[in-house]
């Protein structure tokens, strides 16, 4: 199925060098994608014009001049009041405006959440988006929501984080009804805090919801369940976490096997298991969170990732619009009765 994507091509810490060349490896896995990077048009082309893809892929990419850049550390709210004519807002624009099926954006995570809400629009008895993103797992690979576009919430909120990440793993992950933990510091009913307590009384209630039960942090990656949910505070440090983790991991283990050349001739022979297990823990894979809980599909990028995540969050962004999960969850959730906050 073809389909067309909105790219915002200067958001991110590494900018429109790295958003470009992630943007080309993700059509040269998708015969059928198309996109549009939005952003300096006459940058974007000088740097279109250094790869030696630009040519082969010219037809499947169009360009939308845009002259504006949101700050990774600017204000949220200054950023949808003040600029109207950056390369996120246009991104998000042509998403509502259905030229696009998807956005992608590396850059601000709070900015593009009011920009979303703006453009497109709630969900109905959703009160506000939160980040979903696929985590390796002993079993294959579990969701995490939220991860940090939301730093405060209510029980309501982590209610509706729960139902719509059960019917995000519906439809992309093809699980009649998946399993949901709810992040806590014990199993027991008499731990954690008031927020928690009164979510798990909630989503225990909720009879779209297979819930689990309480699941503490050590647990996350087990594979027992389908998906964790959290509020943002607590996801963004537990992912960020865990990604750090990885990553002294894998330095841990080629330092050792460069110690001496005994190891070095065990590590020679150990390669081929070591690339694989680099690969199942590398947070490159998992790059891309989407915004669930908008009338639209909005991926988000790390804002440091390489070109490699970045084109992992765009075809993350093309599974969603081609399974249609914005309509799937608006559907859904018609039917659905939501206590508000």
């Amino acid at each position: 199925m073809q389909i067309n994507l909105a790219i915002d091509a200067m958001g991110g810490d590494s900018g429109p060098r790295t958003n470009v060349a992630g943007t080309l490896l993700a059509l040269t896995q998708d015969p059928l994608l198309t996109v549009t990077l939005v952003g300096d048009k006459s940058l974007l082309q000088t740097l279109l014009s250094q790869h030696h893809l630009s040519s082969v892929f010219a037809s499947r990419i169009a360009l939308l001049g845009s002259d504006e850049v949101i700050g990774m550390d600017e204000s949220p709210a200054s950023a949808l009041r003040n600029r109207k004519h950056s390369s996120m807002h246009r991104t998000v624009q042509l998403v509502a405006d259905g030229q696009c099926q998807a956005g992608v954006s590396g850059g601000n995570t709070g900015a593009l959440m009011l920009i979303g809400r703006h453009y497109l629009g709630m969900l109905p008895g959703i009160e506000r988006p939160a980040i979903c993103t696929a985590i390796p797992t002993r079993k294959g690979r579990s969701y995490l929501m939220d991860l940090g576009a939301n730093v405060e919430c209510n029980a309501e909120h982590l209610l509706q984080f729960a139902l719509m990440g059960s019917e995000m793993i519906r439809v992309v992950e093809g699980q009649a009804s998946p399993r949901v933990g709810l992040l806590n510091v014990g199993h027991e009913a008499i731990k954690g805090n008031t927020l928690v307590k009164l979510a798990a009384h909630l989503i225990d209630e909720h009879p779209a919801v297979n819930y689990a039960g309480y699941v503490e942090g050590d647990e996350i990656f087990a594979g027992d369940l389908d998906l964790v949910v959290c509020d943002g505070f607590v996801g963004n440090i537990a992912l960020k976490t865990s990604e750090g983790l990885a990553r002294f991991l894998s330095g841990q283990i080629q330092g050792l096997f460069e110690k001496s050349i005994y190891s070095r001739l065990v590590g020679l022979m150990a390669r081929p298991v070591l690339k694989q297990l680099k690969q199942q823990m590398d947070p490159v894979r998992y790059n891309g969170g989407s915004f669930l809980g908008l009338r639209g599909c909005l991926v988000k990028s790390h804002g440091n990732a390489d070109a490699a995540g970045f084109s992992f969050a765009i075809m993350r962004a093309a599974t969603e619009a081609r399974q249609g999960l914005s309509a799937h969850l608006l559907r859904q959730l018609q039917q659905q009765e939501l206590p508000s906050g």
